[in-house]
This record gives C-alpha cells, structure tokens and sequence, in this order.
C-alpha cells in the first residue's frame, strides 16, 4: 500500500492537515441564491483569481460542480445554469496554480467511461498528480432528459454509477485490453493509455446521502461528502462516526468525511448576521429557490414536507443547503475546531463574493495553525 500511496503524495487531499480546506463551485455561480450585485459570477479571470487566492493560502482543493441547465424553466440565461464545463476547467486551473487538487464532477449518465477515464488522466498528469474526480449518479430529471437519459430508480442509479466506476478505475490501472459486458455499458477491447500519475488512480469523491448512496460511498470514495443534519455537535460527530464506522465494518477502508459551508465573516458577529440576513433574505432570488423547491429539491429527496421545505430554503439560500460558519475570524476557527473535534475532516468553503470571502479568511489561517489544526503553509517551497 505504501508503494501505491507514493504516487498520490502530491495530492494535498490526502495529507496530514486535521482540518482541510476547499473552495466549491467557482466554475459557476457558487452556492449563493441571492440578487446582491456582488454575488459571483464565473468569468475565467474571475476562476483563476480566486484559485490562485486559495493556493496561495494553503487550501487542498478547489471542486467544479457539473450543472447543464438551470433551475427556472425556460430561463436558459439564469445565473444557476452557467456553468463552465468541470473538466476542461480544471484542466485549466491546474496550470494556474501549484498546491491545491482540482477537483471534476461527472454525472456518470452524461459521459462515457472510456472518455471519463482518458480526459481524468489528462487532467492527472496537466496537474502533476493533484487531480481528483466527484463521481455522481444523475438526479437533475432536466438536464438528464438533454442527454435521453432516463430518470432511473434511485438504486438503480448507484448501480449504474458502480459499474460506470468499475471500468474507469480498470482503464487507470490494467495495462493490457480486456472486455466488459455489463448491465449498463459493453467495451471491446478496452484500453486507455497513458495512465495518471496517480495510482491506483486520482482519488474519488461521492455526496451519497441515502442509504445506498451511503454504502456506495464507503465502498468506492476516499472522500464522503455529507450535508450536515444539524448544528448540534454531538449530532453531527454521532452522523460521522456512522459513516466512518461502516466503511471500516463492511468493507474494510478509511475514509475522509467532508461538509461543506457557507461562509460569512465580518469584524462582529452582529455584522456577519446581518449580512447574511440581508443576501439570503431581503435579497433572495426567489424565482430560483421556488423552482428548486418545486422540481430539483423535491427529486433529491432531501425535502420530506412543506415544513422541512420552509425551514431549508434560507439555507439554501445563503449557500446551497450547507453548514453556517458566521462571524469573526475567531468565531470562524473555533467553529471549524469543533468540527473538526467531532471528525470532519475537510470543508468546502462558498462565500457570495469569493475574493472578498478569501482576503477576509486569511484572518482565519493561522488561527486554525494556533489550534493545531492545519500546519503553517509556505507558497514558495
């Protein structure tokens, strides 16, 4: 194991940080669903300023969400469908930059896994081993009718997604053709070459929430990602620890466990309050969150009820449905400690205006060094 992990030693998504760091959906308009004139928008000067931002600054990754299509019908100018193509963008950014993992989502109904597994090795070796692949079943009925993709059954879904995986990760790491006839996907002959630097191949990610997807995760993820079910801190370590707990009791593997969150940072409290108050808020683009609601949320299974549907959609709002870090600078490192206290290990970071949210967070970095969670980080080895 020792030999293979040698390959992956400049990913930074698997170093030795307690607390590790991420920026999530520069590709597109972030997570925010909100009118203000400062909300970010995905220009590639705009890309590369705030990955350079967040390399200087130590962080382990930044991840490029896949979207093709918005969530108001009809609405094909929307902000929430602009979204830049995740792998040639990361292809991209990791020329841009030095330290940082770059991160592409597939939605495995929209992409080949010959052509997944040719473009990740690119990216893998543009990235000199710092690449990483968010592998997704499909959930967005919309953009997967674009493609004549039906909207299978949820398990149904992961099945697909497992075997799509499966010839990936063999067109990584067999040298010699072999054959493959499955449920979903034939290969005669199938090769691919050259392979990542990374092997077995670039780490995987999956956000499996449901119980299958939970199990997909454990079995096939190095990193889990979980939406957060309350701000309770024993709730949340007792909702990690059952992650963890079952990749090592069922399949035999550790994993990371990553959130993510939106951030907002001000010199008060009261400040950061208020403004969060005022962009998801008085300043929520409600056109977009109604549209949501009423179709994406609604095929997620996230949302049980109108009362869960009300008491989700601020959150959603103010940053896709993710955890609150709000405050000051100190406010902000002693929350990411308790997290990290309860067993996450990494957070992706969205703020309505990155490099404003960014410049801020450097105020939070050595804080995180102070408490031991991150190791003091130098730009320029």
């Amino acid at each position: 194991m020792a030999a293979l992990d040698a390959t992956r030693q400049r990913n930074p998504l698997l170093g030795v940080n307690r607390m590790k760091l991420g920026i999530f959906g520069t590709n597109g308009k972030g997570a925010a669903q909100t009118l203000v004139l400062e909300a970010y928008r995905p220009t590639w000067k705009a890309s590369v300023d705030t990955a350079r931002l967040a390399d200087a600054l130590g962080f382990e990754a930044v991840l490029a969400y896949a979207r093709w299509k918005g969530y108001i019908a009809g609405e094909t100018a929307h902000p929430s469908g602009i979204t830049l193509d995740p792998f040639t963008w990361c292809a991209g950014i990791a020329q841009a930059t030095r330290h940082l993992s770059v991160i592409a989502t597939s939605h495995a109904p929209t992409m080949h896994p010959v052509t997944a597994a040719k473009q990740c090795a690119t990216i893998d070796i543009i990235a000199d081993g710092r690449f990483a692949l968010n592998v997704v079943g499909g959930w967005n009925k919309p953009e997967l009718e674009m493609f004549g993709a039906a909207m299978a059954e949820h398990d149904a879904r992961y099945d697909h997604l497992e075997e799509w995986l499966r010839i990936i990760q063999r067109l990584w790491r067999e040298e010699a053709e072999f054959d493959h006839e499955g449920r979903f996907f034939k290969v005669r002959r199938g090769s691919s070459m050259p392979k990542p630097l990374q092997q077995p191949g670039p780490p995987i990610i999956n956000a499996g929430g449901s119980d299958r997807g939970q199990r997909f995760a454990c079995e096939h993820a190095d990193i889990c990602f979980l939406i957060l079910r309350s701000e309770d801190t024993a709730k949340i370590a007792a909702q990690i620890a059952d992650y963890k707990e079952m990749a090592k009791r069922d399949y035999g593997r550790e994993v990371q466990v990553w959130t993510y969150a939106y951030c907002v940072q001000r010199a008060t409290r009261g400040e950061a309050e208020a403004y969060l108050h005022h962009y998801s808020i008085e300043m929520e683009d409600a056109p977009s969150l109604d549209a949501w609601t009423a179709g994406v949320g609604s095929q997620t299974g996230i949302l049980k009820s109108p009362e869960a549907a009300r008491a989700f959609r601020q959150r959603f709002a103010a940053g896709a449905g993710g955890s609150a870090l709000i405050g000051t600078a100190g406010d902000i490192a002693a929350r990411l400690e308790e997290l990290s206290d309860a067993g996450l290990d990494g957070v992706l970071l969205t703020w309505v205006d990155f490099v404003d949210g960014l410049h801020r967070f450097a105020e939070v970095m050595p804080l995180l060094e102070a408490r031991g969670l991150r190791t003091a980080f130098d730009p320029n080895p």
